[in-house]
């Protein structure tokens, strides 16, 4: 396999030499995964359930199973290094991971960094967990409303300037959820992607997350800056290319209790083979 991939990385690099992109690759990282057989890949360790750590002490979730799918398409073994939002990109700058997928979100400054490859295979933006007995579905039931949120997010002047929310704001996460339990707000307004994390855990089975998810934030994975147009950053296009395609993400949103996302479903719809029945 290794032989293989190696055959594959000088074909895609002699295919290139048009590029003056390419002319400047050195596919050093690339070249040291095959080389030691082993790709190793930041992912969170606190970020149920898309990387977290589970009863045995093992990193586990979607974006481990991700790791784990690009490991096997290289044909090398797959080492895991839990990395915080704080460390992620410095990790990666300092070569202490090779790939980082760990629910960053796409910003220009970070490009300036890392090698965010394309196309997003994920997003978050905002939305609102509720209790299921009110049958919220749209954003304007919340006119009026008093509606849970975490102090200083910039969730709370959303809902506020759009739908005329009534935001009773707390210093943390915690207190706007035990509030929303007590029945002190109507909903509770914060990032949909750790709303989903709450509902996937087990501990808001009577909570739902009803409306749609407004101001989506892409979220990019990222090899080292240099190898992003390079044999490395190419490769990783195309495993997202084929998960967004394919809909293998939507499974392992439903393997991990992850509410279904509208943005998969609309990625498989616009990359679907128009030829296909």
């Amino acid at each position: 396999m290794k032989s293989v991939t190696k055959l594959l990385t000088t074909a895609a690099v002699i295919a290139s030499t048009t590029s003056s992109a390419f002319a400047a690759c050195t596919n050093d990282t690339w070249n040291k995964i095959v080389d030691r057989g082993t790709i190793v890949v930041g992912v969170k360790a606190d970020t149920k359930p898309w990387g977290f750590l589970d009863s045995s002490g093992e990193l586990v979730g979607m974006e481990v199973d991700m790791a784990a799918e690009v490991a096997e398409t290289m044909g090398v073994e797959l080492e895991l290094v839990g990395v915080q939002s704080s460390n992620r990109m410095q990790f990666l700058e300092q070569g202490r991971i090779d790939l980082m997928i760990a629910t960053m979100s796409d910003r220009a400054d970070r490009r300036e960094l890392v090698g965010i490859v394309q196309p997003n295979y994920y997003t978050s933006g905002t939305n609102v967990m509720s209790p299921k007995a009110l049958g919220l579905t749209e954003w304007s039931e919340l006119e009026g409303k008093p509606v849970c949120g975490k102090q200083g997010a910039f969730y709370n002047t959303i809902v506020e300037e759009r739908y005329g929310a009534e935001i009773i704001a707390f210093t943390g996460n915690a207190e706007a959820k035990q509030a929303l339990r007590d029945r002190r707000c109507i909903a509770w307004v914060f990032d949909d992607s750790s709303i989903a994390a709450d509902l996937a855990s087990g501990e808001y089975e009577d909570f739902e997350m009803p409306l749609k998810t407004e101001d989506d934030n892409p979220w990019g994975l990222a090899v080292p800056l240099g190898e992003e147009s390079c044999v490395f950053g190419r490769f990783m296009a195309g495993m997202q290319y084929d998960w967004l395609q394919s809909g293998r993400l939507l499974e392992l949103e439903e393997k991990w209790g992850i509410q279904r996302s509208a943005f998969l479903e609309a990625q498989q719809d616009r990359f679907s083979d128009w030829l296909a029945e």
